[in-house]
């Protein structure tokens, strides 16, 4: 009988260990990992949009899937706990009912299958820890599983490892281009540490290991440049069980997609060399230009004054067309615009003085920096969102949200800046006589009176 439960528990052992090795096997980190490393973690924050080749490779290998099409067997995750899963526990041990601590089963393998109903009408999504070979189940809190699953909320602490397991098979030993500049390096072997350094962009990198990144972003991308040094972004690509929805992934959170982090080879090779000299250079307008700009979740077309620098990020050829699309960081508040333009100087472009002219590269940007302009620390951040706050200057509401469609005078010296919005609403920001917000205010009685164009007899702008 000794000899049967010794041989059952080597079993047992032999096949934790098994499953311990397998699933440490997603758990990857950077050469600069120490085994005793103090933790360092880091908020800084640091927009890219995705080239179409890039999004050409997400969407051919890496589908999407909502909680409501989860396949019974098919989807493997790993429990990647993160300080809020400490108090509020996310599993119930199925056959005792009992919540289990989420650092009990960090790093452990869990495969759905499927969901039920309990006897008092609990909705349960039920998985099989491929570690230990217990069931566990995640209860929802409200409502029926039809009623959840269409959300993007999805099972807390669950990085989903299938989008692991293709970026593994699509990217290992791949030459990638870095498209942000804030990346990471671990700083513990067996912890969560990091440390973040930044990068150059659109520097040449290999892929060295693919792994388990965080719930929100599950892929682990770690590469290495010439010099031999390696860093790491954590991703979301198919964004399956991620819990952010797609308006999350804006600003400093771009990074955080494979095309805000990441640029295929064979993508960046389709600028040609002739566009290429202008990457990383700095450039500003000759004259105001629309652009698009993302802030506070919405896009926007603004009228970005002239004299405003930027960094060029990223040029994206437009297909049949002799247009390309640029990526350009204002080098102040480091906010995102697109314009499109196009870098041959013919008849039709450069010399139509029906409007196409602008779009002329040449004719509407000259190199270098623009004239300088002063920003508060709040008042870049409010800049990045696209929003005015109280005591910003002129130039910092141009930079937040372009040159105004109309200037109207007030008294003592006071004057505000007209925004026509959709919906006949307009935006009116208010400045007193030093030139300095006091106020704003939408109002929708004007939109249909007030003209488009700036009255030449109102108060001249303040420099």
């Amino acid at each position: 009988m000794k000899r049967v439960l010794f041989t059952a528990g080597m079993a047992l052992l032999f096949m934790a260990v098994s499953a311990q090795q397998a699933g440490s096997d997603y758990i990857v980190k950077t050469k600069s990992a120490k085994k005793t490393a103090a933790v360092q973690t880091s908020d800084a924050s640091g927009q890219e949009s995705e080239q179409e080749k890039a999004h050409d490779f997400i969407s051919e290998n890496f589908k999407f899937h909502s909680l409501c099409d989860w396949k019974a067997d098919e989807m493997k995750f790993m429990v990647m706990p993160e300080k809020y899963d400490m108090v509020v526990k996310t599993f119930h041990d199925a056959a005792t009912g009992k919540e289990v601590s989420s650092m009990s089963l960090k790093h452990k393998i869990m495969i759905y299958k499927g969901h039920s109903e309990s006897s008092e009408g609990h909705a349960h999504i039920n998985f099989l820890c491929q570690d230990n070979n217990k069931m566990y189940y995640y209860e929802i809190p409200n409502g029926t599983f039809e009623d959840y699953c269409y959300g993007k909320m999805g099972v807390p602490t669950l990085a989903y490892l299938g989008d692991v397991d293709i970026a593994r098979r699509e990217l290992m030993g791949k030459t990638l281009f870095t498209k942000a500049t804030l990346y990471r390096i671990d700083t513990e072997y067996d912890g969560d540490g990091y440390q973040e350094v930044t990068v150059p962009l659109n520097e040449e990198v290999k892929v060295t290991a693919v792994g388990v990144g965080t719930r929100s972003f599950p892929v682990k991308i770690i590469v290495e440049d010439k010099d031999g040094k390696e860093y790491y972004q954590n991703v979301a690509i198919s964004k399956t069980n991620s819990g952010m929805r797609d308006d999350e992934f804006i600003m400093d959170n771009t990074k955080f997609l494979f095309a805000g982090s990441f640029e295929l080879q064979d993508a960046i090779m389709a600028v040609s060399q002739n566009y290429a000299q202008y990457l990383n250079k700095t450039v500003h307008t000759k004259y105001t230009t629309n652009m698009i700009s993302k802030g506070d979740g919405r896009e926007r077309t603004l009228k970005v004054p002239r004299m405003t620098a930027f960094t060029i990020e990223a040029i994206m050829p437009k297909a049949n067309s002799t247009y390309v699309t640029l990526t350009l960081k204002e080098t102040e508040s480091r906010r995102i615009y697109f314009k499109d333009v196009t870098f041959e100087n013919t008849d039709n472009v450069a010399g139509d003085i029906d409007g196409h002219r602008e779009d002329y590269f040449g004719y509407l940007f000259a190199m270098g920096q623009g004239r300088a302009r002063q920003t508060s620390q709040a008042a870049r951040a409010a800049i990045r969102q696209g929003r005015v706050i109280l005591a910003m200057s002129e130039d910092e509401v141009a930079m937040a949200m372009g040159e105004p469609d109309n200037v109207v005078s007030s008294s003592n010296g006071r004057y505000d800046w007209i925004y026509n919005r959709s919906g006949g609403k307009l935006l009116i920001v208010k400045f007193d006589a030093s030139g300095k917000v006091i106020g704003t205010n939408v109002d929708r009685s004007k939109a249909k009176t007030t003209t488009t164009k700036k009255k030449t007899t109102t108060t001249k702008k303040k420099k």
